[in-house]
């Protein structure tokens, strides 16, 4: 078994899939700013964070309907330099909740969320597991 995608269920589908392309820069596999659906895939990595129109899948899962409550998730990027990257991310438009600060003695961590409320950490691993 492999993770190919988190998938997040979004109302402002074209809003968020500028702050996944224009804020944090990541690259689409494809232009769908329209949705319904659109996956991006970090350099280096298979997995990726897909978007899904929440009406769209609804149809299919009747039980989507109801508009959620709360934070529904959180969608961690592992970065070498959290420093560059918020001051990079704050520049496009980004603005963060928390950080960067250390969250633990072996990582910094920086908090922001996108259109929907769907936290984005980022990460800056200060010791490496191994």
């Amino acid at each position: 078994m492999e993770l190919s995608q988190v998938r997040l269920l979004v109302t402002d589908f074209p809003g968020c899939y500028r702050f996944y392309r224009d804020v944090l820069g990541l690259k689409p596999q494809f232009d769908a700013e329209d949705g319904p659906y659109a996956k991006f895939t970090p350099d280096g990595g298979t997995a990726g964070i897909a978007l899904q129109d929440r009406a769209q899948l609804a149809r299919v899962l009747g039980e989507l309907d109801a508009e959620p409550h709360g934070h529904r998730s959180l969608v961690a990027l592992r970065v070498d330099d959290i420093d560059r990257c918020c001051e990079e991310f704050a520049a496009r438009g980004a603005v963060f909740v928390h950080g960067p600060a250390p969250m633990t003695d072996r990582m910094r961590v920086a908090h922001l969320k996108d259109p929907e409320g769907n936290l984005v950490e980022l990460q800056e691993w200060l010791v490496l597991r191994g």
